[in-house]
């Protein structure tokens, strides 16, 4: 965000060595007390005029309930301000058909989701959130209908849904709804071809542009930045929707990045292998085993800053479809 100019203020909800793709790692949880400590010591200094809120990983619910007082704090200040805060929420609870918190952080989740003007939930999430059985695309826009009609939530952007079961998927797609003003979806689809490599944290860059890319459509298009959340006419189709073009542009941009990413993987997972004694020998026992995955993470790792022009710029080969 700040190589797009934003000026950010980071609350960091974890301080760790290197990120959990590793299956190790070092350091800290920030606790909801120093969560809202943090919060109290910009308020006090009256750094508290944002415009936007992004929020992603929290460690528990009671720091997920501290996000939530942060966020009413904020948008409860700019009614009065007459400055609207813009809340982008990605809901981290799991993948996969895995849930990786606790199940208390649910409830608390569910319990923000009205403020929320942006979700930004995975294929699980979703069906988690939304208690939707997803199965197929029409369980799918079952489930976007009902965060937009249950929560009111204008904007939602399920990130990754691939309904393969992962055999021999070589794609993947992502389905954006902004609401009309009667809480029907407007759902769009966007199909990305799948790189044969694991990432992580691409659900973090995905959020970041989304912001980026979300108010810039909205400030391209007259008028719309007053509309409350910012959602367009009822009139306006799924596939011209911001949210969609900006789906677009962030998709394309990751895809640009991770693309020039797996050419170094494979150069340098090439030379580990040489320098082992080849693929055999990596998986030969435990201790290399654990080695080899260390590696392999290592070699995956995103390649974002120098690739900054390619998320700035980039190739659009990716448009969104209406369902």
């Amino acid at each position: 965000m700040q190589a797009f100019g934003c000026d950010v203020a980071a609350l960091n909800t974890v301080q760790f060595s290197n990120h959990t793709g590793y299956r190790q790692f070092k350091g800290t949880y920030t606790t909801a007390q120093q969560i809202t400590e943090i919060w109290k010591g910009l308020e006090d200094s009256h750094i508290d005029d944002y415009h936007m809120i992004l929020s992603g990983y929290l460690p528990d619910a009671s720091s997920v309930g501290a996000l939530g007082h942060i966020a009413k704090s904020l948008k409860n200040k700019s009614t009065i301000d007459q400055e609207k805060v813009f809340w982008i929420l990605d809901p981290v609870l799991g993948d996969n058909g895995k849930c990786y918190v606790d199940q208390d952080v649910i409830p608390v989740y569910k319990s923000l989701l009205r403020f929320a003007d942006m979700l930004l939930p995975n294929q699980f999430e979703a069906e988690t959130l939304s208690g939707v059985k997803i199965t197929d695309m029409e369980t799918l826009k079952e489930a976007i209908s009902t965060l937009h009609d249950q929560y009111h939530i204008p904007h939602i952007l399920v990130t990754s849904v691939d309904f393969s079961s992962g055999i021999d998927s070589t794609s993947f797609c992502a389905v954006g709804s902004t609401k009309t003003s009667d809480n029907r979806p407007r759902p769009f689809r966007i199909k990305i071809p799948l790189i044969k490599c694991t990432f992580v944290g691409t659900g973090d860059m995905l959020a970041a542009l989304m912001l980026v890319f979300f108010r810039k459509a909205v400030c391209d298009t007259a008028g719309l930045s007053d509309t409350p959340h910012w959602c367009s006419d009822d009139k306006v189709k799924s596939t011209d929707l911001p949210l969609a073009k900006a789906a677009e542009k962030s998709l394309a941009g990751i895809n640009d990045v991770l693309h020039a990413t797996k050419l170094i993987y494979d150069v340098e997972m090439e030379s580990y292998y040489q320098k082992v004694g080849g693929i055999e020998a990596a998986h030969a026992n435990e201790t290399s085993r654990a080695q080899h995955q260390l590696a392999k993470s290592k070699a995956a790792e995103v390649r974002l800053v120098r690739n900054i022009p390619r998320l700035k710029s980039p190739t659009v080969n990716f448009t969104a479809e209406m369902l």
